[in-house]
């Protein structure tokens, strides 16, 4: 949840902590419940590993949580909304997952869940609102176990279904991504930074190719904090 704009000035801080709740919590609301799909890169980069510990940052309609859930992870999933959280629980549970999913509400600018995790997903990532993405994709890097995984899969193109049609927006690199992280290379190593291209399908069925930046860490040794 992160762009480079936002949509008008932050009076202090805690102005744009409600703002981004609210923000996310209509864009919620607004979206009706229902079976939600898991996303490709992090299918395709999860599917050979053993399950463990996963860190779903924000989950929205828990189409991840779930996936993951069904293939023995563990799972906690957050977001900012509330009614977002509260759905994924709802649907682990009708699925008969409620033991390996736990939710949690974060406004991650504020606090981030505790533990230590083999996998941390960050897909799409962005928001409107102000938030120090750097910091918060850092602080999921150091939420690590040895040998764990951080995939972020950002926007590197607009879908014409996105709910952010700004020409002007920016979409971080794999290689800004990584700088803005700034992780030691003694205890993290890149393990892909590029940028597929891929077929994809918007809610109404709609069909465009969009481009996707990638970007896999993985904590090496110790405990990178």
């Amino acid at each position: 949840m992160d762009s480079t704009r936002s949509p008008r000035p932050m009076a202090d801080a805690a102005d744009a902590d409600a703002d981004a709740e609210l923000f996310w919590e209509r864009h919620y609301r607004s979206r009706r419940p229902g079976a939600a799909r898991v996303t490709p890169l992090l299918a395709e980069t999860a599917s050979p590993l053993f399950p463990g510990a996963a860190l779903d940052l924000g989950c929205g309609a828990g189409g991840d949580t779930i996936w993951l859930a069904q293939r023995g992870w563990q799972v906690t999933a957050v977001d900012i909304s509330t009614t977002a959280v509260e759905r994924v629980r709802e649907r682990a549970g009708e699925l008969g997952l409620a033991e390996r999913v736990s939710t949690e509400q974060h406004d991650l600018a504020d606090s981030f869940p505790a533990g230590r995790f083999d996998l941390v997903s960050a897909q799409y990532f962005h928001t409107p609102l102000q938030l120090s993405r750097g910091r918060v994709l850092g602080t999921a890097a150091k939420a690590l176990r040895p040998g764990g995984l951080l995939l972020i899969v950002d926007h590197g193109s607009t879908a014409p279904w996105s709910w952010n049609q700004d020409p002007g927006i920016h979409y971080p690199t794999p290689t800004e991504t990584a700088a803005e992280l700034d992780l030691d290379p003694a205890h993290w190593s890149v393990l892909r930074a590029d940028m597929p291209r891929r077929r994809a399908t918007g809610p109404a069925g709609e069909a465009a190719t969009v481009i996707d930046n990638v970007l896999l860490v993985q904590l090496t040794s110790g405990t990178g904090g």
